[in-house]
């Protein structure tokens, strides 16, 4: 087993003893904090997968962003080529659920949103370090697409979830900021 595979079950076994009501709490801390960024501020349009458990409950944000006129883009996967393409949905009933209990755009009633149109793209992960590298759970599509994606790149994440330092490969791209709830990670002026 790979050390970033133990990290993940580590992890995961971590996170499986945070409480419904402390799931909860710290989400919305979490959420509290980011809706005071000035990315958040500044963003017309963001890109955002629809959580699960263990991750931070991003429905808030998403209900929030569309309350303040910004455009909301979900990713679309695609296994045969670990590739995913973002689309625009107004309302939660323009989502499916696909494999692993994962939800998703439906195609025919969405539109595609191409990389540049976003602001900012909350990049979901199991783990993340103070200088914005982060283990994901295991599929690579964000890597593949943080590659030419030059917006705002946001983590939000328990702090049980923020370790020292993760394994780091060639083509790994850090966050720029990685908020918690108990605090933020500034990580765009760190090299």
């Amino acid at each position: 087993m790979s050390v970033k595979e133990q990290m993940r079950q580590q992890m995961k076994a971590r996170l499986s003893t945070i409480s419904q009501r402390e799931y909860e709490l710290k989400s919305k801390m979490i959420q509290e904090r980011f809706f005071t960024s000035k990315e958040w501020k500044n963003a017309a349009t963001i890109g955002v997968t629809i959580s699960r458990i263990p991750e931070v409950d991003t429905k808030n944000i998403i209900e929030a962003a569309w309350g303040e006129g910004k455009r909301v883009a979900v990713p679309k996967c695609y296994p045969k080529n670990k590739e995913m393409t973002f689309f625009s949905i107004e309302g939660f009933h323009q989502l499916e659920t696909v494999y692993f209990g994962l939800k998703e755009p439906i195609v025919e009633e969405t539109a595609p949103m191409g990389k540049n149109m976003m602001d900012m793209l909350l990049v979901p992960g199991l783990i993340f370090d103070t200088a914005g590298y982060r283990i994901g759970f295991g599929g690579g599509y964000y890597d593949r697409f943080l590659i030419d994606f030059t917006g705002h790149k946001f983590a939000l994440a328990f702090q049980e979830q923020i370790v020292n330092q993760v394994p780091k490969e060639n083509y790994d791209i850090p966050v720029h900021k990685i908020m918690t709830n108990e605090g933020e990670y500034d990580t765009i002026i760190r090299k």
